[in-house]
Formats: C-alpha cells, sequence, structure tokens
C-alpha cells in the first residue's frame, strides 16, 4: 500500500522579495493574486511579468463562472503560472497550468484530455486550504448550486512555496476560517480509512499546532496570533500533505450544499458541520481509531475524553462562533436537498468516512444543526 506521497518541492522564504530573487520571476510568469496582496509585497520589485486579479472577476468562493472569463482574457504563452493568494486564486491557478480548460464543467466531468503543459507555482496567502499541497481544484458550480473537486495528479504544484511575511495583513476572520479548515482537513484525514502512519503523523502535529495557537489566542487575544503565524501557515501546510494523501471526508461533503447554496466561505461551513459530523460517529463507533484522536485532542485541551467535542467546540468558539444552519437562510426543504447531494454527488468525501453514514445518518446531522 502506498505510505505517502509530496509531490510539490517545497520551499520557504522570509520575504517576497527574496522569493522572487531565488525564482527569478519574469518574461513568460503569470502571476494570478489579488491587487490588494501585491501591490503592498510585489509592487515595488519592478517585476517583469504579466499579472491578473482575480477579484476583477468575482468575490467569494471560487466558481466556473470566475474561471471562465479569467481563463478568457489570459494572454500569452505562458511557461509558468504563479498564484499568490487564498483557496479561491489557487484553485483557479491550478486548471490554468492544464492544456485544456474550457468549458470548464466539460473539465470536471472529465470530457477534456487533462494535460498540464505549464510549471505550476503555488504560495498560500492564508493559513487553511493547505491547497499548494495537493492535486485538488475546487469549485463552485454554479448552474448545478454545488461545490465539485476535480483531483488529478496534474493538478500537482511543481512548487510550494511558504512565505510568512504574507499573512500579516490578513483579517482575523479570513484567518480564524482558513486555520479551522486547516484543522479539519487534519481531523478528517487522520481518521480516513486511507491514512498511514505517515500521514497521521503530518496531520497530528498539525492538529496540535493549531490547537496550542489558538489556546494562547484565547487567553491573549486576536493579535497574539501574529507572532505565530510562521506556524499556523506551517501546519496548514502539514494538514495538507495529510488530506491530500488521506482525503477529507463527511464535514467536507454536508459543507460542499451549505456553501453552494447559501455562498458561506468554505472554513466557516465546514465548522458549521463538524461536531455534528464528530458526534455521529462517536454515536456510531466511539471504540475504533476515533478514540486515539479523543485522547490527544483531550490532552491537548486538557479535558476528559467523554467532553472533548463539547470542550473543543468552546474553544473553536472564541475563534469563530458556530452559527445554526438556519441563520443562513436554510429551510427543512433544503436539508432534504442537501441530503440528496451528499449521497448522490459527494462519493469521492463520503468514501474517506471514519464508518459508514446512511441518508437518514446525513439527514439527522444537518437536522441537529439547523
Amino acid at each position: 500500500m502506498q505510505q505517502l506521497v509530496i509531490k510539490p518541492r517545497i520551499f520557504q522564504y522570509d520575504t517576497c522579495k527574496a522569493f522572487c530573487d531565488a525564482f527569478g520571476i519574469g518574461d513568460g510568469d503569470l502571476i494570478i493574486t489579488n491587487e490588494h496582496i501585491f501591490s503592498p509585497y510585489f509592487g515595488g520589485l519592478n517585476l517583469a511579468c504579466d499579472t491578473m486579479y482575480q477579484e476583477k472577476y468575482g468575490s467569494g468562493e471560487p466558481s466556473d463562472e470566475m474561471a471562465e472569463a479569467m481563463y478568457a482574457d489570459m494572454r500569452g504563452n505562458y511557461k509558468r503560472i504563479i498564484a499568490i493568494g487564498g483557496g479561491t486564486v489557487i484553485d483557479i491557478a491550478k486548471l490554468f497550468a492544464l492544456k485544456n480548460v474550457s468549458p470548464i464543467l466539460d473539465l470536471f466531468d472529465r470530457k477534456l484530455e487533462i494535460k498540464k503543459d505549464k510549471e505550476l507555482v503555488l504560495i498560500p496567502t492564508t493559513c487553511g486550504s493547505g491547497s499548494e499541497i495537493t492535486n485538488i481544484s475546487i469549485l463552485e458550480l454554479k448552474s448545478r448550486q454545488t461545490k465539485l473537486g476535480l483531483a488529478v495528479d496534474e493538478l500537482y504544484a511543481d512548487s510550494a512555496v511558504l512565505i510568512p511575511e504574507l499573512l500579516k495583513g490578513l483579517p482575523f476572520g479570513v484567518f480564524a476560517t482558513s486555520s479551522i479548515d486547516a484543522l479539519i482537513h487534519a481531523l478528517e484525514s487522520t481518521l480516513s480509512p486511507k491514512a498511514t502512519p505517515y500521514t497521521e503523523m503530518f496531520g497530528y502535529k498539525a492538529i496540535e499546532m493549531i490547537l496550542e495557537g489558538y489556546k494562547v489566542i484565547a487567553r491573549d487575544g486576536q493579535e497574539a496570533r501574529m507572532p505565530l503565524l510562521k506556524d499556523f501557515l506551517i501546519a496548514s501546510n502539514y494538514a495538507g500533505i495529510s488530506f491530500g494523501n488521506a482525503g477529507c471526508a463527511a464535514v467536507h461533503a454536508l459543507s460542499y450544499p451549505l456553501g453552494g447554496t447559501y455562498h458561506v466561505p468554505h472554513g466557516e461551513a465546514n465548522y458549521c458541520l463538524l461536531i455534528g459530523v464528530f458526534n455521529k460517529y462517536m454515536d456510531i463507533d466511539s471504540g475504533g481509531k476515533i478514540s486515539r484522536l479523543n485522547r490527544f485532542i483531550a490532552n491537548i485541551l486538557a479535558c476528559d475524553e467523554a467532553v472533548v467535542y463539547s470542550e473543543l467546540e468552546k474553544l473553536l468558539d472564541t475563534i469563530t462562533p458556530r452559527k445554526p444552519l438556519r441563520e443562513y437562510g436554510v429551510t427543512e426543504d433544503d436539508l432534504k436537498a442537501f441530503t440528496e447531494n451528499v449521497m448522490t454527488k459527494q462519493g469521492r468525501l463520503m468514501g474517506n468516512n471514519y464508518v459508514e453514514l446512511s441518508e437518514s445518518d446525513v439527514y439527522e446531522i444537518y437536522k441537529k444543526l439547523h
């Protein structure tokens, strides 16, 4: 059995200038980013490359419509695609390293030949998606009102670059939802049936780093995160290695209809479902490998294993409070539609569940969280 794959080379630089100097950014390169990121960190470096700002094509989560519009405006025969941003920028840029991109619905339906013809460099500016290390691009497919992931080896970056300097301007709300997303990547992948001792090593370390950081923030306030940004960035990368190999599961599967229908940010949508899914796991089988995870978290939180998820929720609520689904506008009818979506369209994720969840299990999770 394959134990671990880490495809991209991983680099770390203290500053953006050091990265640009080392990689020789210039002609033949297309940087895909946001203007509020590019201007303060790269604007004064006089880079001889093309630049595309994602926000000019829409806001929020990445979508097929956004990606189509950006792809239509790409000019030039680029040798390298360099993505500098959060999950939206990175997930879209991965597709642009392919030879055949449009129509994107056909690409996600595997009707187009998937062939990579450009070098791909991914630089995260949040501490959440871990997407710089994975072979997955997740888009909201507007016409289908859901999110879907394309997972193929051609979407791996050639280089993943960690630059802690880029996280300094991250608003606390974005830091919170992105880092909780990283935590959920680590939690889900450690329980996945595809997990190995190697992936678990990265997953458990990510959980420890994130929760220890949250304890500091809960005690000392939001600004206490600043000296910890490098740790959170590395933890996100570790979590990316873990879930890139072992996969995410029901938390992500159940969050996709919520995010796709009500445009809830990805990390926030995941947190809405986290505790409900893990409580259901405990109802079905509390004695399997989840018991090891429970002991690990209980040790970090200094609590009894019996209350580990209620204590975890208390800590996470100090970072970003969880809201019931009804506060996003979710209706009783939505719960049925969401459940059908999960059972019929999210098989890739549901196959990674700690235990099998039935249609009634999924509906019950939604119902309790509504």
